[in-house]
């Protein structure tokens, strides 16, 4: 789990990352932490509900990854899903992309 380029983009630098505990639980689209940036502090969601199984502890001193490689070396956690079937409740690549205008 992570944020988009666009969502890093929009936020600006950011300088803090709040994640929760790997065992902790998170329910689909329900709030798990916060992302702060210079410009903002931002309610972080999550996709799919599940167990967190890790989280990536390098954003507590280098949270400006986020920016710099959001879809590698900046993800967030990582959720053992609770069912597949929860899939049909998200947007693929190409709707996402269409949203934003």
């Amino acid at each position: 789990v992570g944020i988009s380029h666009h969502a890093q983009d929009a936020l600006g630098d950011v300088v803090f990352v709040e994640l929760p505990t790997a065992g902790d639980k998170v329910a689909q689209f329900d709030k798990f932490g916060e992302i702060e940036s210079v410009k903002a502090v931002s309610d972080l969601f999550s996709p799919v509900a599940g167990e967190i199984v890790e989280v990536n502890s390098s954003l507590e001193s280098s949270p400006e990854v986020v920016n710099s490689d959001p879809y590698g070396e900046g993800w967030l956690l990582r959720v053992k899903v609770d069912g597949l079937e929860q899939l049909a409740n998200l947007m693929d690549a190409a709707t996402y992309t269409a949203t934003l205008g």
